[in-house]
């Protein structure tokens, strides 16, 4: 390739990704060698440190050669491939490819086709009796229909030949395997790594979501038309969960040897559920933001994981995670706490239920269960029953009207 590269041929390099990023692996390639490609068009998508990365073009021009196969580990700095600016060049390249493979196929003394192997496997034949047959081919081939004349023994030399037995279909071809991403790996050793590091405890609220689901009921039109927002629930509940950490600072902590590291900054991390797995962007400084600015980014962070686009300081620095099951109708779960965090909420579904209200009466009420899974190595049951009724006062006592439109 040395001939190829020269002044019209740009390398691309694996870029740093972030700051503590020393490698990242290959998911898929998303042009093919001899492609046109266009400034900032992306080649390829990496994948470090649960996010995905697209490494764009640096040049209009054509892929010239790939240096990294999908799924291959690469470090900051490594070739990834080249672009060339002229197409003569790529044009060349196959040129002299397709005369090598010419050549190497000119060396080959017989020529096999997958049907006349199939035959040789299924009747036990040698090479050196093939050899034997009266090729009937184009440029001296031996056809299908060539071996099938000699086993019927119309051609050749007469031979009976035993049909070998059909094997026995093994239980191993019943099933498949599919091999794990690198962010399914990365998703695996971590909760493999929290569940059996802290030993879990799980407690369950349910909470009385109508007054914040007639909220956004009412104010979700002119909310959207003033602002660009979409209000949530997720955007309350996070709300809630920042004001409650002020009154449980150890919810908002990690254990590092024999000290309980204590963070001042509630960073929430919200699971946005993607295609292949599950990604967790982190909403910095939570607590000094009102339910408008959480829904803002919450939206803004849950696009950017869809649509791959997520930096790598955008899962960074998480204190504590929230993830909302309840979106595909599951009522109450038991999360795993994110690894080095304490503590994770889980959401369930809204569902309508006859309640018994104030004065001993019925009413029909949206309701929801909230579970807090936590780390009984840092927090007692107690602190972490106190935590959730401390979430589901706000939630249930708050006036909205007061804090979400003043």
């Amino acid at each position: 390739m040395s001939e190829n590269l020269q002044q019209d041929s740009i390398q691309v390099f694996l870029p740093k990704l972030g700051e503590s990023i020393t490698s990242a692996t290959v998911v898929k390639w998303l042009k093919k060698k001899g492609d046109p490609v266009s400034l900032d068009e992306p080649l390829l998508e990496v994948s470090t440190d649960k996010v995905n990365s697209e490494i764009p073009s640096p040049i209009n021009g054509f892929l010239e050669e790939i240096y990294a196969n999908e799924d291959q580990e690469k470090e900051v700095g490594e070739l990834l491939c080249c672009i060339s600016s002229k197409m003569k060049k790529i044009q060349a390249l196959e040129e002299k490819e397709q005369r090598t493979s010419t050549e190497d196929n000119s060396k080959e003394s017989l020529f096999l086709s997958p049907a006349v192997l199939r035959l040789m496997q299924e009747f036990q034949i040698s090479l050196d009796t093939l050899k034997k047959i009266v090729p009937s081919g184009q440029n001296g081939r031996i056809t299908k229909l060539d071996v099938e004349s000699f086993l019927e023994g119309k051609k050749g030399l007469p031979v009976q030949l035993k049909e070998c037995p059909k094997a026995k279909q093994s239980a191993s071809e019943e099933f498949e395997k599919v091999k794990m991403t690198k962010l399914r790996s990365m998703i695996a050793e971590n909760m493999t790594k929290s569940f059996y590091t802290a030993p879990h405890a799980t407690l369950v609220h349910e909470i009385d979501f109508t007054k914040i689901s007639q909220f956004i009921k009412k104010e979700k039109e002119k909310i959207l038309k003033q602002n660009g927002i979409k209000l949530s629930v997720t955007a309350f509940i996070a709300y809630a969960i920042s004001k409650a950490i002020e009154s449980f600072p150890m919810i908002n902590s990690s254990l590092e040897d024999d000290y309980i590291i204590v963070k001042k900054q509630v960073n929430l991390g919200i699971a946005v559920s993607v295609d292949e797995a599950v990604l967790v962007p982190v909403i910095k400084n939570a607590h000094l933001q009102s339910v408008l600015e959480l829904a803002k980014e919450i939206q803004e962070l849950a696009f950017k994981a869809k649509t791959q686009k997520l930096d790598p300081q955008d899962v960074k620095q998480g204190t504590i995670t929230m993830t909302n099951f309840g979106m595909s109708g599951t009522l109450i779960g038991v999360p795993i706490i994110r690894y080095k965090e304490v503590a994770i909420i889980g959401i369930g579904a809204l569902s309508k239920k006859v309640v018994v209200c104030e004065n001993d009466t019925f009413g029909i009420r949206e309701m929801a269960y909230l579970s807090l899974s936590f780390d009984h190595r840092v927090l007692d049951g107690m602190y972490g029953c106190a935590f959730l009724a401390s979430i589901k006062n706000t939630l249930e006592k708050t006036n909205w009207e007061e804090i979400c439109t003043n």
